[in-house]
């Protein structure tokens, strides 16, 4: 087809993107985070990494303004104003830190402690006690000091936020303004950076369609589900993501 050789991508390329955005917009579309993730696991095996994280910025951006319309009354916007104030703190840590540390060990790091904590939030642990502003600036830190390092900066704050017991509507509906916000930011900064051509573009282009399809499926799910099984989706969603990254890491090694 000759549309196709405007994207530099076969079909069978191409609906694997395509399914693989899909998914992603249905886990985001439940959990409130998790799209970026998701996309870079499946994209990894088809498209270049630099070529990756300006299509996902874009998708993100917008998967956030279909998500609105559903989480808009839920969005808890002092929460995401405090752990903004964290990220824009952390995050030029993150990218100083990139000149000394390796990415890879950073990365396997925190997988192994997602992995922890998720496993020991499934047995019920919980603190509310930490619920507080100079912990959330913390994590904000913490969370823009890894979106410097690796893929992984969106983790912390959904790990505070059930560590917390932060009803599950609110917990989807602040993660979302909070992605848009950061995501909008980091997607000015690409394109003055001129990481976005025209081949990004023409990729971005036929995958959004599938951006309201995924997140009317998604809400769909959240809607009928109850907050032990939201709880208990998150859970396995980041233990997933956090052994598909180890085994990712040991691959390049």
């Amino acid at each position: 087809m000759n549309w196709l050789s405007y994207l530099d991508l076969t079909l069978v390329e191409f609906i694997l993107i395509l399914s693989t955005v899909l998914i992603a917009s249905i886990i985001r579309g439940f959990n409130g985070f998790g799209f970026s993730a998701t996309c870079i696991s499946g994209f990894s095996f088809i498209i270049p990494a630099i070529e990756i994280v300006p299509i996902i910025l874009i998708l993100e951006v917008l998967i956030s303004i279909f998500m609105a319309p559903y989480v808009w009354n839920k969005i808890d916007w002092r929460f995401v104003s405090i752990i903004l104030i964290g990220m824009a703190i952390g995050s030029p840590i993150g990218l100083f830190l990139l000149k000394y540390l390796s990415a890879d060990i950073t990365h396997l790091s925190v997988c192994v402690i997602i992995i922890f904590f998720s496993i020991l939030l499934m047995k019920g642990y919980e603190n509310i006690k930490i619920n507080n502003n100079e912990t959330k600036i913390s994590v904000g830190i913490l969370s823009g000091t890894l979106n410097g390092l690796t893929t992984l900066g969106g983790m912390p704050v959904a790990l505070f936020l059930l560590v917390t017991s932060i009803q599950p509507s609110v917990i989807r509906g602040s993660l979302a303004a909070l992605f848009f916000v950061t995501d909008v930011y980091a997607f000015v900064l690409s394109y003055f950076a001129e990481i976005v051509d025209m081949i990004t573009i023409y990729r971005t282009a036929p995958l959004i369609i599938m951006l309201p399809i995924g997140v009317f499926i998604g809400n769909k799910f959240f809607v009928k589900s109850k907050e032990a099984l939201y709880r208990k989706v998150v859970f396995y969603f980041l233990i997933f993501i956090s052994v598909f990254g180890i085994l990712r890491v040991f691959n390049a090694i």
